[in-house]
């Protein structure tokens, strides 16, 4: 089905059996700056599955480099042992594996202590993100890091890497010498595009000469920055034809670390199209001679296979979708492409889990990042007849592994349609691809000959008729709806009753946001676009508060182009005629809002958990999982779904 995809690729004496890669991204698994048995499993159930080329995270290679606390570091010969075993995981499952080389220069996102790190750059000129302002680096410290560059690629070389990358991406120190707008030198490092560049062409050379004549020389870029101070692609591309001598492939990305605009593409969320940057990466592709890798939301093998067979790149990095399916390789390979549990770029457990200094994992498929503990289901003891009650995310997930263990498993759920709540989520402005989370689970559901019954409401005379070993009980929840005071001549709603269109809002509305998730902002951009003047009053610091960063930061984006007016700090107190009043959290005092026709409550929701009670009370032991036991998101949903199947 994908000739293109698999078809194998050279570089230098290392072939690649494929063109599918998983790009470098920091995991948080690491404890102590080396590679432990949880980065190891990781990387290797990847492998396992068939990718061929994976790039490990960045490795620090200068005592400078360290941006967050959780940094692997290549700096010592400490190192070796760790990065050794990880290379024989790798290559013993058949694919290649190369490190990324690191430094942030003035992108330093924390450090260790909590205390604020001294970064360094090539001139002083401040980061707008982590509003960090750098050190020049001295023509001694630069040397210092050039040769850090070659000791710890001569380090990888040692434990068996096939090679290195270079990061110059995403506004890191190389490609803060590449920006003349951050570059302000008038040194050997700087003045013009060749001396700008010189501090890369040093680099590499030092990478060849620490090495082998074998060893696999890669740079990462971003291919045009996105961002008014950043790196235009002219300059990246100027860069990569300079530097093409000295490279083995190029692997182009966009984005920049450097602001809150550019910082989305990192990760780029499911407002952006799949494969979205492709176009752009055919410039570098036809320009270079050398292969040219490309990542951006590329989460199915039919989009990489299009991308390589047009031309625009020759290697497509798949991070999101190998995270969320680590077999997706031998799925695709094998034309199992509806078995695929297809990445539905949420960002809540992957990169959203990296900002919170979390180890990352998928809220579909929570078996990645915890290998150690669920990188294979134990088969049951004994075959127990297991009721799921209720069809959502976490019913589903517990059904599946369950079922997978040797359980006979029916689910019932009282709606027509599977789903739960993600059937609501789906309806939400730009988030329609949530609904793959159903479509996932229910195929897995299949593959793993779950039973399901429909439009049945269980009730305790059931359960005790059907006499199950076990029952688990995934009820759901529904909106929280506090006794407000109000003389009724505002409309008052829920966002459930907006999302099912069951009511018509009027011109002027209000959305209260208790939860600053995504719910209440995607229901003052819906009421926006139907052309209501729209205020999200939000309790707490800003919206998307609990959100992955760049979920939140396109989102916030939406909201200023639709002129909503935001109003944060806002507790919802109550209404009388046309107005809503609020409370400024901090300060205590009074906020209204005059002349509105609906207020939209997004308060949180509370659990639909009678029938546990009423089971509770026959001496019938249930497991609660879900919202049901505690409102929450489809992430913990489908993370308890594993417990409970895994405890069945």
């Amino acid at each position: 089905m994908f000739p293109h995809l698999f078809a194998p690729l050279t570089l230098r004496r290392t072939t690649l059996k494929n063109r599918i890669m998983s790009t470098g991204h920091d995991t948080t698994m690491p404890t102590d700056g080396t590679v432990n048995p949880a980065l190891i499993a990781y990387h290797r159930a990847r492998a396992k599955g068939g990718v061929g080329l994976i790039i490990t995270q960045v490795a620090g290679v200068h005592e400078t480099a360290r941006y967050t606390s959780h940094l692997l570091m290549a700096t010592t010969d400490a190192c070796i042992p760790g990065y050794t075993e990880l290379a024989k995981a790798v290559h013993a499952e058949g694919a290649a594996i190369l490190s990324q080389l690191f430094h942030p220069g003035r992108e330093i996102m924390e450090s260790a202590d909590g205390l604020l790190a001294v970064a360094y750059a090539p001139s002083a000129v401040p980061n707008e993100r982590f509003h960090v302002m750098p050190r020049p680096l001295s023509l001694a410290m630069i040397e210092e890091i050039i040769a850090g560059y070659a000791s710890a690629a001569k380090r990888l070389h040692q434990a068996g890497f096939d090679g290195v990358e270079v990061v110059a991406s995403h506004g890191y120190l190389p490609a803060q010498f590449l920006n003349p707008r951050v570059n302000l030198r008038e040194d050997g490092f700087g003045g013009t595009d060749a001396k700008r560049q010189h501090f890369l062409t040093r680099v590499l050379a030092a990478i060849r000469t620490a090495t082998d004549d074998d060893f696999v020389i890669g740079l990462r870029i971003s291919a045009g920055e996105r961002d008014d101070e950043g790196l235009t692609i002219q300059e990246a591309l100027a860069a990569c034809k300079a530097l093409e001598p000295g490279l083995d492939f190029v692997n182009v990305t966009t984005g920049t670390s450097a602001s809150i605009g550019g910082a989305v593409h990192i990760a780029a969320p499911m407002t952006f199209a799949a494969g979205y940057f492709a176009a752009d990466a055919s410039i570098f592709r036809k320009a270079l001679k050398i292969p040219v890798f490309v990542a951006g939301r590329i989460n199915q093998p039919q989009e990489a296979e299009a991308i390589i067979a047009s031309g625009k790149a020759d290697v497509c990095g798949m991070t999101r979708a190998l995270i969320c399916d680590p077999k997706m390789p031998v799925k695709a390979e094998a034309g199992a492409v509806e078995d695929i549990r297809a990445c539905i770029a949420c960002n809540q457990a992957c990169i959203g889990h990296f900002h919170r200094g979390l180890p990352i994992s998928c809220i579909q498929y929570p078996e990645s990042g915890r290998e150690l503990t669920y990188g294979s289901l134990k088969a049951a003891a004994k075959r127990r007849k297991i009721m799921v009650v209720g069809g959502g995310p976490a019913g589903m997930k517990a059904a599946i592994t369950a079922a997978k263990r040797g359980h006979d498993v029916t689910v019932y759920e009282a709606a027509n349609q599977l789903g739960g709540q993600a059937l609501l989520a789906q309806l939400l402005p730009k988030r329609a691809e949530f609904g793959g989370i159903i479509t996932n689970l229910s195929r897995e559901m299949e593959l793993a000959q779950v039973k399901v019954r429909r439009g049945i409401m269980v009730t305790a005379a059931l359960v005790q008729a059907e006499a199950p070993d076990a029952v688990i009980l995934a009820t759901g929840a529904r909106p929280h709806v506090p006794d407000l005071p109000t003389d009724g001549h505002i409309q008052i709603v829920t966002a459930w009753q907006v999302l099912r269109r069951e009511v018509k809002l009027g011109a002027k509305v209000v959305v209260a946001d208790w939860r600053c998730d995504w719910i209440a902002p995607g229901i003052a951009e819906m009421a926006a676009r139907d052309g209501a003047q729209v205020t999200l009053a939000v309790n707490g610091l800003h919206p998307g508060e609990s959100l992955p960063l760049y979920v939140r930061d396109t989102m916030a984006a939406d909201l200023h182009r639709l002129r909503i007016d935001v109003r944060p700090y806002a507790r919802l107190f109550g209404t009388a005629e046309d107005t809503v009043y609020l409370q400024h959290t901090p300060s205590g005092e009074a906020m209204e809002v005059s002349g509105v026709d609906t207020l939209v409550l997004s308060l949180g929701h509370i659990p639909v958990d009678g029938l546990a009670l009423e089971l509770q009370e026959l001496g019938i032991a249930v497991t609660q999982i879900g919202d049901c036991l505690a409102p929450r998101t489809a992430e913990e949903a489908v993370y308890d779904g594993l417990k409970a199947g895994v405890a069945a």
